[in-house]
């Protein structure tokens, strides 16, 4: 000991200056060789460690100072290479907390003499303020540039080890599972976390199983004393882990969202500094986790159906967008394959919704079977689904086109009800139906609805002649939607877009008019006389059926309530009504409101509809049909013979007629084949007390055949055309007047 209070050893300098200097030095000085042995140090150092100066020199520092578990060699190398050693440490001192303290080291050479000159400051009250503001705004800064929550929780963990050298920390998350996952833990022995990741959380594994377990904070002093190490204590024992504090972290809805931990290297408890660093980085922790998942939720939002939790329309094309790229350079096919549910909107309207969702997601589970890694199936909005296919060509597409159709058609069981869902597949292969995204699923929406013009449930390549009938399909669509709106604005007669024409109807013995049936017509200013076949189906498919079949029967019941007012003598109207207007449930009281509004009776009106509709397991559809032969509407089966015939639904349904299909009548008297068919259907008809009503009789030796075969009631051009309501007026008074003046015209009062 020295006159100025400092002890050095004989080997420093004698200078009484220096020495004044390091005794009153508001720091703490420490001196050491190259093995770590305290060679000198100032009062400073001995007031901070709470040992006697005497008692300093010859002692080792590591058993002072705790550098997080670093290597004194490395510290020493360190200080002398360009790795600088740690600029913080945690002083042991006897019957205390550790203290943390900011470290500064400086080599020092005289002669041949090296020693290490380590200078401390303790952190007081508000240095450690500071730096747990400094913590907090690092960490912010990070979630706020978007860092990984990877990145941002294993810069937190490092942060506090810095601050804190003898702690190690880790930062674990709950799974789905319930189980723990390690999202950081820079320091800890990779054997240890590799250990615990994946266990089940509970209240006695470990401290971090524990902590969200309990939801509160556990401390285990002593892991190889402590119970709820016992089935894990091995581990973290021969890793050189004594004691562990873990947090649990909360969301804002108190849920739990994982753990914070810091782990000691000897048995003990958190100090106060630590508490307070652990309070805040439990926040920080919640925070970071929070905004992580609120951004990988938009992040779904923005790219994935809520519904099926598919890839959605964007994500597609992103997709699409690189894979043609890539295809650009290698030379490599990609496919689009554009799916649609077949009578979606069917389901929809009549079982609802909620149905046609759990529809859409029993599809979308069945799809995402079929595909392959690097295929991305993605769902576009309602019951449209694309298909991204690098490298798959024209004869593979063709095969899984296959699979996918033999895999929807599997009947599947929602709410309690057995559907078997169908699909038309479109199908377009870069680069000879188009270069980019957009061409290619224009192509392949094309080649779909070409699937589904012929007959659905099949798949169809594009040809380059799909692309002009796209387009009118699309212009067509957009001109029936105005066409209904001034329909229903109610313009001028000689505007109207749409017309009713009427076709009689004639009984074939005796000859007189049985009713006339309403035709609707379509003018286009650009495209003429627009044929119902390519315009009815359309409206079905876009949703405008409703409105187009509420307005012909509202028009013709209408029509013949002006007859009768006028004295023209119709018997009755016959309408159409698609199968698609039955799903409303409204039917029965627009026909039982358009009567009364007109004056008709029920009997002299008939609605056709077709033999898909008396198939149907639809509900309400069959309450319908029940609830309009109650009111004494007549039902008649259209086109009857060329769709789903079942004898034992015209026994179950309230049919009063039959519609014998054109196609049967057209060569009757040509083909010999056709003529049993026909007796056959008209035999039907009269065992089961219907009337049968031919289609399309044309030439007179038709007309013949029919009689003789007992059909009662005919249709054609060899009797009259359609035509519209005056002319049907002036025709009846004319030409026609053959046909109502005979005894069964009187069927009907005016």
């Amino acid at each position: 000991m020295d006159s100025a209070g400092t002890a050095l050893d004989d080997r420093l300098p004698s200078d009484r200056l220096l020495r004044a200097t390091a005794a009153h030095w508001s720091a703490a000085l420490v001196w050491m060789s190259a093995d770590g042995t305290i060679v000198g140090a100032n009062p400073g150092f001995a007031r901070l460690a709470g040992v006697p100066l005497e008692a300093l020199v010859g002692r080792s520092l590591s058993g002072l100072l705790d550098l997080g578990g670093r290597d004194w060699q490395a510290v020493w190398d360190g200080a002398r290479g360009d790795h600088l050693p740690p600029g913080t440490g945690s002083l042991r001192v006897p019957r205390r907390d550790p203290v943390p303290v900011d470290l500064r080291w400086q080599h020092l050479t005289d002669g041949d003499d090296v020693l290490l000159l380590c200078e401390m400051r303790d952190f007081d009250e508000r240095e450690r303020a500071e730096a747990v503001a400094r913590l907090q705004q690092n960490v912010l800064e990070l979630v706020a540039a978007g860092r990984s929550l990877k990145q941002v929780l294993d810069f937190l963990c490092r942060q506090v080890e810095a601050c804190a050298p003898e702690v190690a920390c880790s930062v674990m998350l709950r799974d789905d599972e319930n189980r723990m996952r390690v999202a950081a833990a820079p320091s800890l022995p990779a054997v240890y976390a590799s250990a615990i990741d994946g266990l089940a959380i509970g209240p006695d594994v470990g401290c971090c199983g524990s902590a969200m377990s309990r939801g509160e904070a556990v401390m285990s002093v002593d892991i190889a004393e402590d119970p709820r190490w016992a089935p894990y204590r091995e581990v973290p024992l021969a890793n050189g882990l004594a004691a562990c504090w873990s947090n649990p972290i909360k969301g804002r809805d108190a849920r739990m969202l994982g753990s914070f931990a810091l782990y000691y290297r000897e048995p003990r408890s958190a100090a106060p500094f630590h508490r307070r660093l652990v309070e805040a980085c439990v926040h920080l922790c919640a925070l970071a986790i929070e905004h992580d998942r609120a951004r990988a939720e938009i992040n779904r939002l923005a790219y994935f159906d809520t519904l099926t939790g598919l890839p959605n329309r964007q994500l597609l094309a992103d997709r699409a967008t690189a894979a043609l790229a890539l295809a650009g350079r290698t030379r490599q096919p990609v496919t689009l394959m554009f799916l649609d549910i077949d009578r979606f909107k069917t389901v929809n309207d009549s079982l609802g919704h909620a149905v046609g969702d759990q529809l859409l997601v029993e599809v979308a589970t069945r799809l995402k079977q079929l595909f392959i890694e690097g295929d991305t199936l993605a769902r576009l909005g309602g019951d449209e689904f694309v298909a991204l296919l690098p490298g798959c060509d024209a004869a593979h597409a063709s095969l899984l086109a296959e699979r996918v159709l033999a895999t929807l058609s599997v009947p599947m069981t929602v709410a309690d009800l057995t559907l078997t869902p169908t699909a038309s597949i479109g199908i377009a292969v870069h680069p000879n139906d188009g270069m980019d995204f957009d061409t290619l699923l224009r192509q392949a929406d094309a080649a779909m609805y070409r699937a589904k013009q012929a007959g659905r449930n099949r798949c169809h390549f594009f040809r380059r002649d799909m692309n002009e009938q796209a387009v009118r399909r699309l212009e067509m669509e957009a001109a029936l939607r105005e066409a209904l709106d001034r329909q229903e604005a109610g313009c001028p007669d000689g505007d109207a877009p749409f017309e009713l024409y009427y076709q009689p109807q004639v009984r074939l013995k005796p000859n007189c008019l049985y009713r006339v049936e309403a035709l609707i017509r379509w003018t286009h200013p650009r495209w003429g006389a627009v044929s119902p076949v390519e315009f009815v189906p359309l409206a079905e498919e876009c949703g405008l059926i409703d409105r187009l079949d509420s307005w012909v029967l509202q028009t013709a019941v209408a029509q013949l309530g002006c007859w009768r007012a006028t004295g023209v003598p119709v018997p009755g109207m016959a309408v159409n009504v698609s199968a698609v207007r039955f799903a409303r449930g409204d039917l029965p009281d627009q026909v039982r409101a358009a009567l009364a509004t007109n004056g008709i009776p029920a009997n002299d009106l008939t609605l056709e509809i077709t033999e898909r509709l008396m198939m149907t397991e639809e509900v309400g559809v069959h309450d319908a049909l029940d609830a309009l032969h109650a009111l004494g509407v007549t039902l008649s089966i259209d086109d009857f013979g060329t769709g789903y015939s079942s004898l034992s639904y015209l026994k179950r349904f309230p049919v009063g007629e039959l519609k014998i299909d054109r196609s049967f009548v057209k060569e009757l008297d040509i083909d010999a084949a056709n003529r049993p068919l026909v007796r056959a259907i008209i035999q039907i008809g009269e065992s089961l007390g219907l009337t049968v009503v031919a289609e399309g009789v044309e030439r007179e030796a038709q007309h013949r055949m029919l009689e003789a075969e007992g059909c009662a009631i005919g249709q054609g051009y060899l009797f009259a055309r359609p035509m519209p309501a005056a002319a049907l007026a002036d025709w009846l008074a004319g030409e026609g007047k053959q046909w109502v003046e005979c005894p069964a015209a009187a069927c009907f009062s005016i």
